[in-house]
């Protein structure tokens, strides 16, 4: 039922009147509830949803109607932005977030390194008569001016060109956090280079509307809107606060960089769904509290399969919202982690020997309210949805390296190639479902579809239920799922732009490829014409699609007879943004220019340095400061026991053979460390990105890996008493 205006002027008369700002602050918290229709409260999260998120409805209603009208159409159809409009919309946000107890705006961004950012401005402007008011301009709205110096950008930007703008992005809504009104916005360089993730995520995702609207008009239909849906999945581990306090490598890097196994891993498999310890119930409860207030749809929660790991799963929204609500889910969940006395670690990898964390990007187009990869009923005779699905494996085929490349991390690398996370080779799994249908179009068979099975359990209080056509694959770098792609490579930390940014531009290429062949056939059936390039197009990408094992030797060496890029670490994929057919690719679609691909290229490759040469750091703190301490304390007191027993002619057979192990660990370490801190710093004097890089992988990180096998090997031995950091089996299986 809805509320009519006389009834919010009430509520609006009672904040005016009351008595203290207490008082006001609860009339505008029933105003909030009010006036979503919820006049009696009904739920808590209907009472909530959205109540920090200037939304569509806050902008109806606070807007003139032609203001609104106005304001749509630059949001609907790219309109310019009158600075009229803006000031109106500036003075509406600036009432509503007053209302809800802000103090302070800032635009939120999203620079190369990744996360967000934000400098808060206060709403506050002196009168000069010991007086203030509460201002917000459309000019602030639209522009801001954060010092671009020190982002990284690639070689955009020198130290002392410090000049750089933020632009209020209108498609994604406003929101208010800590008390601040966030505008998300994207952040470009004085000269207008892209300094920023979102930047080409929204010019992609123009490119790819343009040309599927050309798709689709050959099919007799104009769209109103043509946009991605992405629904990302977030895996995380949470242990308790008190042990990530004692493990400088997890402060410092987000992973272990040490830790002997388990005694026991999640070999059992009962931690999968299994029953939420009661702390995390609790965390997780405020978490989708605070995340339904900022109308991000949190949706489904649950343990993952390693110890410790869990995993938040939304409903798909639009492509930058559904981008911009999962950096803002990532730092929410690290924020109300304290509030429960633990710790999010949202590292691809933070402990060996157990799964790590993934970003699974489930994407798919949609025209409208139509999803374009709907393969309905009868998907062989699904001529548009055979054209999209041959563009998209086309696209994925062409650009496999860009894809690895948009995945690539010193932190996903540890996690690609097992455990459920897929190997490094791209590949396209169709399933059941539409693998034959795929295979009779090339050899220009008929294929029966199998319809979908309708599964007896043999039980009958129990329903029968219908079976997917499609089953799921693990190991699938980029499955189909019933009528979506979802891409499993994307690390659990990293911003999802980057990945959707490739994807969105190569199906963009491909969908005027289509357009363009049929263009030159115009003198043919189009049916005809366009199934002649489904068909073609299967054959020559059909090396892409595998529905078999990744994991297994046999796959490795068939991907390279079929030609597949196996790009194994960050160093190998980096490459590919520097490949001057990505370059014209990026370029043709006013993605990104050469500068801006160029400055990425050094941003990612100076990151990867930089975290490795962090990791060996800690590394070398630790060993020095920590374990050799640790083991020398606890040999020498060994070795105090061996020798007052030898005065009582006492055999301490056990006791000498630990004392000379460890002995042996200790100056092993010790010659580790120190080279190790050797290869670290040749690799550090390095200028020049890729030589630092392949130093790093070739040089650095093998002696890392062979000076954690020396301490995890001496973490054995050693008394737990004496141990100076939390074991594994502390850290994952608190109570």
């Amino acid at each position: 039922m809805g509320l009519s205006k006389s009834t919010l002027s009430i509520v609006d008369a009672m904040a005016a009147s009351a008595g203290s700002k207490d008082a006001a602050m609860g009339c505008m918290k029933l105003r909030s509830i009010l006036k979503r229709g919820d006049i009696m409260a009904i739920d808590k999260v209907s009472a909530e949803w959205g109540e920090l998120l200037f939304d569509d409805r806050d902008m109806q209603e606070r807007l003139p109607k032609p203001t609104y009208k106005e304001l749509r159409r630059v949001i609907d159809e790219g309109a310019p932005l009158d600075l009229g409009i803006a000031n109106e919309v500036a003075h509406a946000m600036k009432e509503w977030a007053l209302e809800k107890g802000a103090t302070h705006f800032t635009h939120w961004f999203q620079p190369l390194s990744g996360i967000t950012s934000e400098k808060h401005d206060g709403f506050l402007t002196p009168n000069g008569d010991g007086t203030i008011l509460m201002a917000f301009s459309g000019k602030e709205l639209v522009r801001g001016e954060p010092d671009a110096s020190s982002f990284p950008s690639g070689g955009l930007r020198a130290t002392f060109e410090a000049r750089g703008y933020t632009v209020w992005d209108p498609m994604s809504p406003a929101f208010i956090k800590d008390e601040v009104l966030c505008i998300p916005t994207a952040f470009i360089s004085y000269t207008g280079e892209a300094l920023d993730k979102k930047t080409p995520l929204l010019r992609s995702q123009n490119a790819l509307e343009k040309q599927a609207k050309r798709v689709l008009a050959l099919f007799g239909r104009a769209p109103r809107r043509v946009f991605t849906t992405i629904g990302p999945e977030q895996e995380y581990f949470l242990i308790k606060e008190e042990d990530y306090k004692a493990r400088p490598d997890l402060i410092l890097t987000g992973r272990t960089l040490f830790g002997a196994p388990p005694a026991k891993g999640q070999e059992l498999e009962e931690h999968y769904f299994g029953a939420i310890r009661p702390t995390v119930s609790e965390y997780m409860k405020e978490l989708d509290d605070e995340l339904w207030k900022l109308g991000i749809p949190a949706k489904t929660k649950h343990n993952e399969v390693a110890p410790c790991q869990h995993e938040l799963a939304p409903v798909f929204e639009a492509g930058s919202t559904a981008v911009d609500d999962n950096l803002l889910t990532m730092e929410k969940m690290k924020l109300l982690a304290s509030h429960h006395g633990l710790v999010c670690l949202q590292h691809e990898k933070p402990f060996e020997y157990v799964n790590g964390s993934g970003k699974h990007n489930n994407w798919s187009i949609s025209a409208d309210d139509t999803n374009l990869l709907e393969p309905g009923p009868d998907p062989e005779h699904n001529l548009q949805f055979l054209v999209f699905l041959a563009c998209l494996v086309a696209a994925v085929d062409e650009h496999a390296d860009l894809l690895r490349m948009s995945v690539a991390s010193a932190g996903n690398d540890h996690r690609l190639g097992a455990n459920e996370a897929p190997p490094a080779v791209v590949s396209v799994f169709l399933g059941d479902a539409l693998s034959p249908v795929v295979e009779a179009l090339i050899h220009k068979e008929h294929v029966d579809v199998a319809s979908q099975e309708m599964m007896d359990l043999g039980i009958p209080q129990l329903p029968a239920i219908l079976r997917d056509n499609t089953d799921r694959n693990r190991t699938s770098p980029f499955a189909f799922t019933g009528n979506k792609f979802e891409f499993r490579m994307c690390g659990s930390q990293q911003n999802l732009s980057d990945p959707n940014v490739v994807l969105n531009t190569a199906v963009a290429e491909q969908c005027e490829r289509f357009c363009d062949y049929v263009a030159d056939r115009s003198s043919e059936d189009f049916v005809t014409v366009a199934m002649r390039f489904v068909r073609h197009t299967f054959r020559d990408h059909q090396r892409i699609i595998f529905d078999g094992n990744g994991y297994s030797d046999e796959w490795a060496a068939e991907a390279e007879r079929r030609g597949l890029p196996n790009l194994k670490t960050t160093p190998d994929a980096l490459g590919a943004l520097m490949d001057p057919d990505n370059i014209a690719l990026f370029e043709n679609y006013g993605v990104l220019s050469e500068a801006e691909l160029h400055a990425r290229y050094v941003a990612k490759a100076e990151q990867y340095a930089k975290l490795i040469n962090i990791e060996a750091n800690t590394m070398s703190y630790m060993a020095r400061h920590m374990y050799l301490p640790a083991l020398m304390s606890y040999s020498g007191d060994l070795a105090n026991s061996v020798a007052i027993k030898a005065e009582l002619g006492v055999a301490s057979r056990a006791e000498k053979d630990i004392v000379e192990r460890l002995t042996n660990g200790i100056d092993t370490i010790y010659d580790l460390t120190s080279q190790l801190e050797q290869l670290a710093a040749h690799a550090n004097r390095k200028t020049n990105p890729s030589e630092q890089d392949a130093l790093c992988r070739d040089e650095v990180i093998p002696a890392m890996e062979a000076l954690r096998a020396e301490v995890d090997a001496m973490e054995r031995l050693c008394g737990e008493d004496y141990w100076p950091v939390p074991s594994y089996n502390q850290m994952l299986f608190y109570v």
